[in-house]
């Protein structure tokens, strides 16, 4: 027993001594306060602020797990870590920002499509942390958080943009709220783009198209951006119904 309990103190000391990885924890950092920042802008009604600090809260969740790959910093704490952050700026964020949008006026049916949507998203990563040793790399169940939040987070900053009073428009904010929150506990299956190798070599074509994209992005970022994570959102339904009729024709008898 108390060989035990010597083993258990060293192993502690070890991982006290040891500490955390900075750099890889500091895009975690900056990411939670760009959620948090969105939260403090929507209060003071900049909601087309709000809508940006999501978008550059999506930015630095992506380098984060990067970074850690490549630097070889990547520990639980981290991956602890950055589940708290995504559920701060992806889950909390989102929904309190088209909550004080549009959604305040609706009474319940606001409030429960935003809470819909907190949980939906708290589900999906409690669903990704368990599911993270076993699931296919190459798919995600359910659309991820921050593409989610871009889903809410896009439709508030274009509204915006074109000084649409959001009275006008709350029930298209309440159906993207609700959509945005299920699809994220739905099996449906999303790709990760995970597989896409960026050491091999490209044609041409390729570098073009992204400079294309990156020209529209900065000539209309709220259109660009919300278009694009909408035809991500639709894909997985797109692919699913797809992959549902091919089974059900291999399994039909063929006529005789």
């Amino acid at each position: 027993m108390a060989d035990f309990d010597t083993q258990r103190a060293m192993q502690k000391n070890r991982v006290r001594r040891r500490g955390i990885y900075l750099l890889p924890n500091l895009f975690t950092t900056a990411a939670l306060f760009a959620g948090f920042y969105a939260i403090v802008q929507a209060m003071n009604m900049r909601f087309d602020q709000s809508a940006v600090a999501i978008f550059v809260a999506m930015v630095l969740d992506s380098l984060d797990g990067r970074v850690a790959r490549l630097t070889r910093t990547q520990s639980a704490f981290g991956a602890e870590y950055d589940s708290l952050s995504d559920m701060v700026s992806f889950g909390a964020a989102p929904a309190l920002v088209v909550y004080e949008w549009a959604l305040k006026g609706m009474g319940k049916l606001g409030w429960i499509a935003a809470f819909v949507y907190v949980a939906g998203a708290a589900l999906r990563l409690a669903r990704f942390n368990v599911m993270l040793e076993v699931a296919d790399k190459r798919w995600f169940t359910g659309i991820p958080s921050p593409a989610a939040a871009a889903l809410v987070a896009g439709f508030v900053w274009i509204v915006d943009d074109y000084a649409i009073d959001p009275s006008n428009i709350r029930w298209w904010a309440w159906a993207v709220t609700l959509f945005a929150g299920l699809t994220m506990v739905s099996n449906v299956k999303y790709y990760s783009f995970k597989a896409i190798n960026l050491k091999k070599s490209v044609p041409f074509v390729a570098i073009f198209l992204i400079v294309l994209v990156m020209a529209l992005v900065s000539y209309q970022p709220a259109i660009v951006l919300f278009a694009g994570f909408v035809i991500y959102s639709i894909s997985g339904y797109v692919g699913s119904a797809w992959m549902w009729w091919k089974r059900r024709r291999s399994i039909t008898p063929p006529r005789a």
